[in-house]
């Protein structure tokens, strides 16, 4: 395995890694991606909160209507006075008197309740409605800057690419795919140096077959983190 064409690679490849974080930790993409994702949610919020509303004012207008019913009932009692003066005896009536006026009570309740909720949801759907009007504007923006500066950050990729396949020329297929395995599974740096009979990455001993094999100028594989070791 060529040793000093593959850290050559290496060190250029880690180019084209730090150019990848930055695209993807950039501002302009944060920007991009917030407010991409804020307009693809508004729409089935601002239908929930529409829903809401509707479902909210039915159940007003059922207790509404209940609470007219009940309140219907109450003048069967209107004639109370006359049958006290009557000799009726009236406990039973004015029992059923207070429970209706409970009813109506608990309704009339639930009713502010709903009413509120309502109009909160209504706030609610008015301010996401206005801040969706205004993040339309704001994602065009953030598109065109986005746009350019992934423009700009794919040209220095692509510098990059074009030196990289110049390298890879040199290096030997098979060791090639398995750099690009390793490099997927965001194992970097790939190729590192063997220190004091260990992986300086991730510590672990070489067998005495690999010292072996170090020592004779071969690269070898970690046998923990599965990184390439050349002796320094």
């Amino acid at each position: 395995m060529a040793q000093e064409q593959l850290l050559k690679y290496q060190q250029e490849d880690s180019k084209l890694l730090e150019l990848e974080r930055e695209a993807a930790n950039s501002e302009e993409r944060k920007n991009y991606s917030q407010a991409k994702a804020f307009l693809t949610k508004a729409p089935e919020k601002l239908d929930g909160l529409e829903a809401k509303a509707v479902e909210l004012t039915r159940l007003v207008d059922q207790l509404n209507k209940q609470y007219a019913e009940i309140a219907e009932t109450l003048k069967d009692f209107e004639s109370i006075d006359e049958l006290a003066l009557g000799g009726a005896e009236i406990s039973f009536y004015k029992k059923n008197v207070l429970q209706i006026a409970e009813q109506l009570k608990n309704i009339r309740a639930e009713v502010n309740s709903l009413t509120k909720s309502i109009k909160d949801a209504d706030e609610e759907y008015r301010n996401l409605k206005k801040k969706t009007i205004s993040m339309q504007k704001q994602y065009a923006e953030y598109t065109e800057v986005y746009k350019a500066y992934k423009e700009k950050k794919l040209a220095e990729m692509e510098a990059v690419k074009t030196e990289l396949a110049k390298l890879a020329k040199g290096i030997d297929p098979a060791v090639m795919q398995k750099y690009q395995s390793k490099r997927s599974e965001r194992i970097f740096p790939i190729l590192c140096a063997v220190k004091d009979g260990r992986c300086s990455k991730c510590g672990t001993e070489l067998s005495l077959s690999g010292k072996e094999k170090i020592n004779s100028g071969d690269v070898i594989e970690c046998d923990n983190c599965h990184r390439f070791l050349y002796k320094d």
